[in-house]
């Protein structure tokens, strides 16, 4: 009843201390924050101390070096000449990492199963899950255990027709503009062959994608995200979870992770259901071939303990991710290094034409017929490696081959590109030479000398 009676202006008034009191909590938030930042860039200044660095901007880092325009790799190249073996990149003032460009450095990282960094990773965490590709120590060392089968010779040879198969749909579409002078984007085509041709092996399922990708809601979402990932990536503001998930890109981004996922999903129960009365392998190999799903849904531990549905789910999309987009871009590489250089594109034909004999399709004898086919392969991917870089995170200390060493939570990035132009490493780096890869060349440089498809224990980029 007092307080009823007391009039409001005599009442102490209490919004401008909460005022005050929030103002306090948000300054000590930011010291906190600032702290933190500032205490990882001392330690990051003092873990790289023994690895020169090209010139940087106090507060930009080396950020505004690279213009988006074509020369970024080249410039890393360049700045190998002057710091050998390796150098530190700065991203901002808080973030480094450790650019490696020399074998006999790769060799140290690759030989170790260090996981995937946790800085552009986890932007494709969201679509393909806790999969091979970014999984780390006793999940990834299951998984990869499990799948091992699925890479067998005897799996994969029978892939040798569907390939063929797609590459023959991809070649009639070519006829239309064989007899004109219309030019035409080539990835685009050959995406959609390598994506109709992973969808063909490892799940057996028919797309017609290369003739209706325009249409299949799948396939628009699995374009969708690989692009919109990219621009993530390129994005800085778009690196804060809160930002893109406001943003129109990042609800275009759910969209179509929704879209996928159920897909795979359907595609999974599916798959189950015809399973049900094949449980053995071998049982179900005498009615047909084998693919990656099959091997998925029936792997099995020492525990006789299988993968999870979501476990299956995430690594159907991480094949299907990292399965069509780095193949569609070496292959075009590829056939734009051929085009360049026509002497090698006839010799190319040539072996070709008489490894098949008449025939109009390769078969899995064939492909050791090809030699100097095989070693123009590798020419181009040298040159023009599908997956440029790649990075890790130790989780403990590590020494290189001169004695200099990085303790544990640094990024390490591996410069593919650079080492495949590194000119204390190849003679004449920018020229296309496939004899580089004769057995006798091969055999006098490192095995880390060419890593297209990286090496170690997290082979093929996982």
């Amino acid at each position: 009843q007092f307080l009823e009676d007391v009039s409001p202006l005599t009442r102490e008034p209490c919004w401008p201390r909460m005022h005050h009191l929030f103002a306090l909590l948000c300054l000590v938030a930011v010291v906190y924050k600032m702290t933190i930042l500032f205490a990882k860039q001392r330690d990051a200044i003092r873990n790289f101390a023994a690895f020169p660095s090209p010139p940087s901007h106090w507060l930009f880092g080396h950020v505004f070096e690279f213009k988006q325009d074509g020369t970024d790799l080249d410039t890393l190249v360049k700045w190998a000449e002057h710091y050998p073996y390796a150098f530190p990149l700065w991203f901002g003032p808080f973030v480094c990492i450790l650019n490696i460009h020399h074998p006999d450095y790769v060799k140290t990282i690759l030989a170790t199963a260090e996981p995937k960094d946790d800085l552009a990773y986890r932007f494709i965490e969201s679509w393909i899950g806790d999969g091979l590709l970014v999984s780390k120590g006793q999940k990834w060392f299951r998984h990869r255990r499990l799948l091992t089968p699925g890479f067998h010779y005897d799996v994969l040879k029978a892939y040798i027709k569907p390939m063929s198969d797609s590459t023959k749909t991809m070649l009639d579409k070519w006829e239309s503009y064989a007899n004109t002078d219309k030019s035409f984007e080539l990835f685009e085509h050959v995406s959609l062959m390598t994506l109709d041709s992973i969808l063909k092996c490892a799940f057996s399922h028919n797309s017609n994608c290369q003739t209706e990708g325009g249409t299949n809601a799948y396939i628009k979402a699995v374009y969708e995200l690989s692009n919109l990932i990219n621009l993530r990536f390129r994005t800085f503001p778009y690196h804060s979870d809160l930002i893109f998930y406001l943003s129109p890109h990042g609800y275009r981004h759910r969209k179509a992770c929704s879209v996928t996922h159920s897909h795979t999903r359907e595609v999974i129960r599916k798959r189950k259901e015809a399973l049900k009365e094949e449980k053995e392998l071998d049982r179900i190999q005498a009615k047909r071939n084998l693919d990656f799903l099959d091997i998925l849904l029936l792997a099995r531990d020492e525990n006789q303990q299988g993968l999870s549905d979501e476990d299956i789910r995430a690594e159907v999309d991480t094949f299907m991710f990292e399965g069509h987009d780095t193949t569609a871009s070496g292959l075009s590489f590829i056939l734009y290094s051929l085009a360049c250089h026509p002497e090698h594109q006839k010799m190319c034909r040539e072996e070709i034409m008489q490894a098949l004999e008449g025939k109009d399709t390769m078969e899995w004898e064939d492909l050791s017929k090809i030699p100097y086919t095989t070693m123009c392969i590798k020419e181009s991917l040298r040159l023009y490696p599908p997956v440029p870089g790649m990075n890790r995170k130790t989780t403990k200390p590590i020494t290189f081959f001169d004695g200099r060493t990085l303790p544990a939570g640094s990024f390490v990035g591996t410069s593919v590109y650079g080492i495949h132009r590194n000119a204390a490493v190849w003679e004449n780096p920018d020229v296309f030479d496939p004899l580089r890869f004769l057995p006798e060349n091969t055999s006098r440089r490192s095995p880390h000398a060419f890593v297209p498809f990286s090496a170690g224990p997290r082979f093929v980029h996982t």
